[in-house]
């Protein structure tokens, strides 16, 4: 009887340690997601020419243990087009989006992003471009 009063932090400690378990628990579930890592996630183009197109690469590798998959990848604006395979990205390789934008029609500095969509640990990422375009006038 005289050790009762010991019963409710022993109860919290149990309590405790087992919130710890679940917890890796939940960090072992999410090592089998793939994990999506761009060696970069912006680009400048710099100063172009009104008219030109331009194009960069943006390279990530698979960083988890099972296949990567893009399903998407959305522009804020229609001068700018995303292109990627769809094919999975095997754990450990590597994969591009390649990002084109047209500067027509457009003047001064440009700021556009592209959404990629996979079904990595972390399912949207946001990608940027910039430049500053340069009329001839």
């Amino acid at each position: 009887m005289k050790y009762i009063h010991l019963l409710p932090a022993l109860l919290i400690i149990l309590v405790s340690c087992r919130s710890e378990e679940n917890a890796s628990e939940n960090k072992q579930a999410d090592n089998s997601k793939p994990v999506i890592e761009f060696s970069e996630l912006e680009h400048d183009f710099g100063k172009i020419v009104e008219g030109e197109v331009v194009a960069c690469v943006f390279t990530f590798r698979n960083e988890g243990n099972t296949d990567l998959i893009i399903s998407s990848a959305t522009t804020s604006c229609g001068c700018t087009v995303p292109d990627f395979e769809d094919a999975p990205v095997p754990p450990g390789e590597k994969g591009n989006v390649e990002v084109a934008f047209d500067s027509s029609y457009r003047e001064g500095v440009q700021n556009k992003t592209i959404t990629i969509r996979s079904n990595a640990d972390k399912p949207v990422v946001i990608l940027k471009i910039k430049a500053e375009v340069i009329t001839s006038n």
